[in-house]
């Protein structure tokens, strides 16, 4: 059971409920990004971040899903959390489908390096072919590789511009982009003022000093501020959603 804080107190909210809570907004593209971390603050638990949810992030997990275009990852995040085969359900497809949306979400993997293998599972089993962004700085023959797998767009520079990259997506009709992380992505996200919202799910757990945050990488050179716009409950852990300050 989800249960409601803000903006108004409400118990046991239904998937319908929590759906319109989290609808997109009608600026595109929108990057929105999902995290859970510890209550002392650790984004994982022995290297992944599954053990830190309970069923209702995994529900909300799912549920946010459902309402976006494309799923967007780093590439560390795709070895260390496994994102092949289909990463909705059966169900969610349907739900999906009868909302305008493809039945499964595009999948989109940011790789300085295109140090992938294309005959992984993340591309032998993906129901949609993905999307790489990577840059000229990338080895040619990664990149033909890659390219008898997966759609890949090479941008100019050392790093791949996150704004380039979200504008790209919606380019491509991919405006709502939901971004799984990980830590280093978020952080170029941050710095280059490119996030437009949070949901962070505070697990109820503490996991020692060994992990580390969900952003990594160089301080900002200017404070992110962010309005808290709704905030959820259920068994002692906390599902915050912060989005971009009007003003900032």
């Amino acid at each position: 059971m989800i249960n409601s804080l803000l903006p108004s107190s409400a118990p046991d909210l239904s998937d319908e409920d929590l759906l319109a809570l989290y609808a997109y907004p009608a600026a595109r593209p929108w990057v929105r990004f999902n995290f859970v971390a510890s209550l002392d603050g650790s984004a994982t638990h022995q290297s992944v971040s599954a053990p830190l949810g309970n069923d209702g992030d995994r529900r909300l997990f799912g549920l946010i899903r459902r309402l976006c275009d494309v799923i967007l990852v780093g590439a560390g995040t795709v070895r260390a959390e496994g994102y092949s085969g289909p990463l909705v359900n059966g169900e969610e497809a349907e739900w999906r489908a009868a909302h305008g949306l493809a039945g499964h979400p595009a999948l989109a993997v940011i790789s300085g390096t295109l140090d992938l293998d294309p005959d992984s599972d993340l591309f032998r089993l993906s129901p949609v072919r993905p999307l790489i962004f990577t840059t000229t700085a990338a080895d040619p023959q990664r990149v033909r590789n890659l390219s008898e797998v997966a759609d890949v767009v090479v941008m100019d520079g050392e790093g791949v511009g996150t704004r380039a990259c979200a504008e790209e997506l919606q380019v491509r009709g991919l405006g709502r982009i939901l971004c799984e992380g990980g830590p280093s992505i978020f952080g170029r996200f941050i710095a280059e003022d490119a996030a437009d919202e949070l949901c962070l799910s505070l697990s109820p757990l503490l996991t020692g000093g060994g992990g580390g945050r969900i952003a990594a990488g160089a301080d900002s050179p200017d404070l992110r501020r962010v309005t808290l716009e709704s905030l959820l409950e259920s068994d002692s852990a906390l599902y915050g959603r912060w989005v971009r300050a009007a003003d900032s």
